[in-house]
């Protein structure tokens, strides 16, 4: 049973569309026993049984189907099937399903930088339900970050290479190693792409030479103001850890605001 709620889990955390498939009731002879599980995804069966054979066979099929409808949302109902009538097999009992589809709209966030903040900013956000992808060209600070499903690490020594690789719908983070290494990323960005939120860290210092950046690379003036610098609401200290409140408070707000 553990199992089977470890790979709930994952496939949350990974923002996978599945299907559950539970025996929720049975009578007369039939294959699998009440309560037996089985999750199913857009690749078919993923792990666990109702009982194998046809009726398992007709379940994947359901499942598949309830997910190429879903539509990006929840649903969930009961089949009760005669396993003669309904599935062909020779056993004459009767099996109650209950199907529940779990379709996750993921918040994607894309940090750039592994260092002492954006550590701490990742660790907070791994308290919250979103997918992490975190770049950097330090295996050694990629190293230091927590492993888990919410979390993609991704070592790469051109940073604004990756800049092309991130969804459209992403909050995207600036917390390199410092002005020297922002600074591409951000003109990279502003160039090609847009995003729902873009922030780097710093000061107010660092937001006017990034806009003279910005001017030096013939970019257009109003992406003088498309960022975040300094990035995180004016609150707490210069710790890292109220550093990353600061700015995860700040994503929140953003993600409510836009409603991503």
């Amino acid at each position: 049973m553990s199992d089977y709620y470890a790979k709930v889990n994952e496939l949350l955390a990974s923002a996978t569309p599945f299907v559950s498939v539970i025996v929720v009731d049975s009578t007369g002879s039939v294959p699998g026993e009440t309560g037996t599980k089985m999750i199913v995804t857009r690749d078919g069966w993923h792990y666990g049984t109702v009982g194998g054979g046809k009726l398992e066979k007709k379940a994947i099929d359901e499942s598949l189907r309830l997910l190429a409808e879903s539509q990006g949302k929840q649903a969930h109902h009961f089949v009760n099937w005669s396993l003669q009538r309904d599935t062909g097999m020779t056993c004459g009992g009767m099996v109650k399903l209950y199907f529940e589809t779990h379709i996750a709209k993921t918040w994607r966030i894309v940090v750039f930088g592994a260092g002492h903040v954006a550590n701490a900013v990742i660790n907070l956000l791994m308290t919250l339900e979103c997918s992490i992808t975190c770049i950097d060209p330090r295996q050694e600070w990629l190293d230091k970050l927590p492993d888990s499903a919410k979390l993609t690490k991704v070592l790469e020594p051109n940073m604004p290479s990756f800049v092309d690789k991130i969804a459209d719908d992403a909050f995207v983070l600036l917390i390199t190693m410092g002005h020297s290494t922002d600074s591409p990323i951000l003109t990279e960005i502003l160039r090609s792409r847009e995003f729902p939120y873009l922030g780097v860290i710093g000061s107010e210092a660092k937001a006017i030479r990034l806009r003279q950046d910005i001017e030096k690379a013939g970019l257009p003036e109003e992406c003088q103001t498309a960022f975040y610098c300094p990035m995180g609401l004016s609150l707490g200290s210069n710790h890292p850890g109220e550093i990353a409140v600061s700015i995860v408070s700040q994503l929140l707000q953003e993600r409510d605001r836009s409603g991503v």
